[in-house]
């Protein structure tokens, strides 16, 4: 089958694969580490012990850092870690990874992928046949049989056109898309 030279033979650009990588896994990250500080913690509100007289060091508050169960200083606060990637970038990005693995032959159009059931046996037995057993598979809806006979093997991804993304391209050996769906991914690439 002839593939759309638009996408499927696009410059390679690794940068772009670079920058749109980490703005996934970024994106991914939830920043919800935190810790509290002196004035967060609560107690304290009382000096342990008089300024003077005592010979031991001055203190003003049993919640400064250098007490146990203190407040940290300069610790993790809640914070966004997404990276914004502009759409051209992102649709550039996606066009070089499949044309990366065009450059490799090894994307596999098919006519379609039907489970009867959401049986993992049949889904290698099927991959097996195509000699694709580290693949991602692109259908153009969501495959609810696909995806549950898929979802516990760990070098397989399945994914509607809509999910498709740089990561699991550039993740996984081969390219299986149906004929349905490599014209949507032509349509939302073009």
């Amino acid at each position: 089958m002839e593939l759309d030279p638009k996408i499927f033979d696009a410059p390679i650009r690794g940068d772009l694969l670079h920058t749109v990588t980490v703005a996934q896994l970024a994106a991914r990250r939830s920043g919800t580490a935190a810790v509290k500080s002196r004035a967060q913690v609560s107690g304290g509100g009382i000096k342990p012990w008089k300024q003077k007289g005592t010979g031991r060091a001055r203190q003003g508050t049993i919640r400064a850092p250098q007490w146990a169960g203190g407040g940290i200083v300069h610790g993790p606060r809640p914070r966004d870690y997404e990276v914004s990637v502009p759409k051209k970038v992102r649709k550039a990005a996606l066009r070089s990874a499949l044309s990366l693995r065009k450059s490799e032959n090894r994307v596999l159009v098919v006519d379609d992928i039907q489970l009867a059931e959401p049986k993992t046996k049949l889904l290698v037995a099927k991959l097996a046949e195509l000699g694709a057993e580290d693949a991602l598979i692109v259908t153009r809806e969501r495959e609810p049989n696909l995806e549950l006979a898929g979802r516990n093997l760990p070098k397989v991804r399945v994914l509607a056109v809509m999910g498709l993304n740089v990561r699991d391209v550039l993740l996984r050996k081969h390219l299986v898309i149906t004929r349905s769906a490599l014209g949507a991914v032509v349509e939302r690439l073009s």
